[in-house]
Formats: structure tokens, C-alpha cells, sequence
């Protein structure tokens, strides 16, 4: 059995109280409290958290590998390096968004419930004009015979939103098995714990242990858990599109030394979407849609044994063990949508999508109060933040360099600040002033509601195919998109996190 880290510490402090480690810059003792207790804890690798396994990165190449039947063009091919990661073996199901939702509810519902309501997935998206699909409308998601079942009707927004939640519970849970908090129900509003917030001492809660054993100048004998400690883990989030296609691929099954010595169409081998080993011959690898009219085979001898989704641990796992990368649902990803973002992004960890921010803090320099759900206020950067900066200068990079005025124009000097202070997307010339993203408000049937073009800075993309698609979209290198605040019965998502030290796991030398 694992040993909790907080038994690890006072087992570090007693071996090193007879011998102290020496900084090799100073000289000065670690962990001794005679000069100051500057402490180095005990760590030999990040833990892998729930439902995760650890992705090894490398190199790849992005992008098409089949034909371009849909003729988008939206998919160039390029080598890129993804960075080891982790990702969840499986899609995120019905029951785990129900968790999510009786928690929320139960801490928020009562002083916001508007929170409550925007959590919600639209179980409205099943609806078809000439179609019956009320029975999924009332039980897909909260009836039990679903419960592990892909999540549909959830926006980007709303599966960016359980990822932030998904940390706070994983880490919270963490410090209650390490003996330094106590289970606490009663959490509501804004006295919730948040990583953020503890780690900037802006929360107290249940406490079990006043916190880790430290004895520096003018401590008390303890201190809260710091990101030093490598106790807490990062955050959950959307994969980028890159990891999400490198993992999908699972090209490690295929490496020799330094070679991958055959491609993938597909997350397996083979130009087939049956099985081709003697005891499971014919069996769908993934669930799709055969052809028209044919959602799940003949009865008797069913293709995929789903008309709709099926639970997420169906079929096999590709080799990295991640089930139904292709077929079930599609999966949202951290990316903005761009045709040729291929061709803009950097080949290592390529991404679109960076609003880089700040904490807030008055002009005191000091952070500012936790916001009405316990959370720390963040804010963009201003321009002044990043008058010294070469590698950046703003805080919206969405749109950088792809063709819009303000992305060519005076971005590499100071000169940029007026541009930057313009609306984005509009650029003025005299009295006249140019959209580039034509945004426009626009009233219908007394309506007013904002128009766009179908590509803009909240087109997200997605991946994968779905058990309505055909075989051409369960290729990993297609991609679409969608509004963020958009969702469909045929869009789930899983989540992603950042793997910190070593590439290749416990043992790895880099």
C-alpha cells in the first residue's frame, strides 16, 4: 500500500536530522531549521491522477492521411512534437457529469442558481424534426441503464467548466487522504475549495493537521502545501488538438528503436474497421454508422451492438489504452478553428487558442478577494504588462497571424498599443471603421441576437467521428468545429493534463 506523503515527510525528517543534504551553489543545509529550514521534499514522480494514463510524447506527422473527400483542405500535413501527457482512458460518461451536477448543486444552487442551470447538459439536442427520439430527450442522461455512456449536449464552455471543478476535487481529495483536511459536505457559495485559493492562502476550511511540519523563521511548527511540494497535481483541461490526434493514433504500439514501422489510418492497424484476429473476425473495432439507414447491423448479429453511443469502455483500446478514440462520440478539444492551422502554429506543442492572464490584485500589488464561487479573479494581461516582452505583446493570440489586420500590423513594437486597444477583429481608417471577423448585432422577429461568420474566435474544434458519422471521420487527422457555447447528441469530450519532469514515466533519466 501507498504510504500518504505526509508519512513520507516525517520519515525524510528524522533521516535527514542526522544528515543534512547541502545546496551545491551555497552550501547551506536543507531542511535545517538553525538556518531558516529552506525545505527540499521528498519526490520521485508526479502521481497519475483518476482515470488517466500517462501518454508518451514524440513526434508525428498531423494532419491528413486518407483523401480529402469533404475537399476542406482544413488538414495539411506536418511533423510535429507533442510533449508526454495524460489523457482519460475513457470519455467522460453520463454518471461522472451527474456527480458533477449534484455537487454543484448542492454548493452553489441555493445563493446561484444560475450556475446550476448553465451546468446542465441540453438533453434537448435529440430531438429531430421527423424523427422519435423523445425517449433520450427524458432518460439519456440520468436514467441508470445510461449512466456510463458518453455525456452528449455539453458546449466547449461547459466541458472547460467541469474540468476546472475536476481539479479542485481531485487535489482537495488528495490533501483529505494525505490527513490534512477533513471531508467538509457543508462547503457552499464561495467558501468552496478551490487549488487556487489554497494555494494563494485564501482558503481554510476543515482543517484535520494545521499543514506540513516546518520550522521556519517565525513559522508556528507548519506551513500550508505549495506547488514546490509536488504534493498537488495539475490542472485537468481539454487536450490540444495535436495530443488529442497523437494519442488517438497510439503510434507506440508501432515503434522499432527509433522507427515507427507502419502508419495508421486508424487507431489500429489495417485498412479494415473489423477485426481481423480468428476469435473476434468481423467484429467492429469502433461504433459508426455502416451506411445509410444502418445505425447497427441486422438482429441477431448486431455490427457495433449500439444504434446510438455505447458505454465507454466498449471495443478495444488502442496502445496507449484509451477506448473508443474512434467512433461513439466526437471529442471537443482545447483548439480555436482556423483551416490552415496547420501551416501557422509552431511544430512543437502547435496550439491556437492562447488568452494569456494575470492574477488580480489592487494597486498595492496585493490579490484581490476570491470571486462569489470561491474562485481567484483572473484578468488579461494589458499591453503594459508586456511592454519589455519579445516572445509575446498581448493577451488575446487567437487570432495571431492569421490574416486579420491586427495580427500583421505594428505587433512587434510599442506602436501596437492603439491597435490593441481597438475591439479586435476592426481595424479604422478616417472616420471608417473595418471589420475583419464581421461581428454585427441584428434583430429578427424582435429578437436581437449577434451574427458572425461560421469561423471566429469561438469556433472550437472537435474530433473523431461519432456513432452517426461514416467511417471517413474515426481517421484521427479530420477535424471539425463548432461555437463553443454549441453542442450536439453526437459531441462528448474527455479530459487531458500536463505530464511535469520525465517524458517517459517512473525510471526515466530526463
Amino acid at each position: 500500500m501507498k504510504k500518504s506523503i505526509l508519512t513520507l515527510v516525517v520519515v525524510f525528517a528524522v533521516i535527514v536530522s542526522c544528515s543534512y543534504e547541502k545546496s551545491s551553489v551555497t552550501g547551506w543545509n536543507y531542511n535545517d531549521k538553525k538556518n531558516g529550514d529552506f525545505q527540499k521534499m521528498p519526490y520521485v514522480e508526479q502521481e497519475t491522477g483518476p482515470n488517466l494514463v500517462l501518454i508518451e510524447g514524440g513526434t508525428f506527422v498531423m494532419g491528413r492521411v486518407v483523401d480529402d473527400v469533404m475537399g476542406t483542405w482544413n488538414n495539411i500535413p506536418r511533423r510535429v512534437t507533442v510533449s508526454s501527457f495524460y489523457m482519460d482512458e475513457t470519455e467522460i460518461s453520463n454518471f461522472h457529469w451527474l456527480e458533477y451536477l449534484y455537487w454543484v448543486r448542492r454548493v452553489w444552487a441555493e445563493d446561484y442558481p444560475g450556475v446550476y442551470a448553465k451546468a446542465k447538459p441540453d438533453t434537448l439536442v435529440w430531438r429531430s424534426r421527423l424523427a422519435y427520439n423523445e425517449p433520450f430527450v427524458d432518460y439519456y442522461l440520468r436514467h441508470p441503464a445510461y449512466r456510463d455512456y458518453p455525456v452528449v449536449g455539453v458546449s466547449w464552455k461547459q466541458a472547460t467548466e467541469f474540468a476546472k471543478w475536476r481539479t479542485d476535487r481531485v487535489n482537495e481529495q488528495i490533501l483529505i487522504r494525505e490527513g490534512l483536511y477533513n471531508h467538509n459536505p457543508n462547503q457552499i457559495a464561495d467558501d468552496n475549495f478551490t487549488t487556487d485559493a489554497y494555494l494563494n492562502n485564501q482558503y481554510e476550511g476543515d482543517k484535520r493537521q494545521d499543514g506540513l511540519p516546518w520550522d521556519g523563521p517565525n513559522s508556528p511548527g507548519y506551513r500550508s502545501v505549495k506547488m514546490e511540494d509536488g504534493i498537488l497535481l495539475p490542472d485537468y483541461r481539454l487536450p490540444t488538438e495535436a495530443e488529442w490526434e497523437y494519442a488517438a493514433y497510439g503510434l507506440i504500439g508501432n515503434t522499432l528503436g527509433e522507427n515507427i514501422i507502419e502508419g495508421r489510418q486508424w487507431p489500429w492497424n489495417g485498412h479494415s474497421v473489423r477485426n481481423p484476429e480468428p476469435e473476434f473476425m468481423g467484429e467492429m473495432l469502433a461504433n459508426f454508422k455502416r451506411g445509410r439507414g444502418d445505425n447497427m447491423g441486422v438482429a441477431g448479429k448486431l455490427n457495433d451492438n449500439a444504434e446510438i453511443t455505447a458505454p465507454v469502455y466498449s471495443y478495444w483500446p488502442n496502445d496507449y489504452g484509451l477506448y473508443n478514440m474512434a467512433g461513439n462520440v466526437s471529442e471537443w478539444v482545447m483548439d480555436v478553428y482556423r483551416p490552415l492551422s496547420f501551416e501557422d502554429m509552431d511544430d512543437f506543442r502547435p496550439f491556437r487558442g492562447n488568452v494569456f492572464k494575470k492574477k488580480l490584485v489592487d494597486e498595492d500589488g496585493i490579490l484581490a478577494e476570491k470571486d462569489t464561487l470561491g474562485r481567484i479573479q483572473e484578468v488579461n494581461i494589458e499591453p503594459e504588462d508586456a511592454i519589455d516582452r519579445r516572445n509575446y505583446r498581448r493577451a488575446d493570440n487567437i487570432n495571431y497571424r492569421d490574416g486579420d489586420f491586427q495580427s500583421q500590423i505594428n505587433d512587434g513594437g510599442n506602436d501596437h498599443w492603439e491597435t490593441y486597444k481597438k475591439e479586435k477583429g476592426q481595424r479604422t481608417e478616417g472616420d471608417e471603421t473595418m471589420g475583419v471577423y464581421q461581428y454585427e448585432t441584428v434583430t429578427e422577429g424582435g429578437i436581437t441576437k449577434e451574427q458572425s461568420s461560421m469561423i471566429n474566435d469561438r469556433s472550437r474544434v472537435y474530433k473523431g467521428a461519432s456513432w452517426n458519422d461514416r467511417a471517413y471521420w474515426m481517421s484521427p487527422g479530420t477535424r471539425r468545429y463548432l461555437d463553443e457555447e454549441y453542442s450536439t447528441a453526437t459531441i462528448g469530450f474527455r479530459c487531458a493534463m500536463d505530464r511535469v519532469g520525465s517524458p517517459v514515466g517512473l525510471g526515466g533519466q530526463y
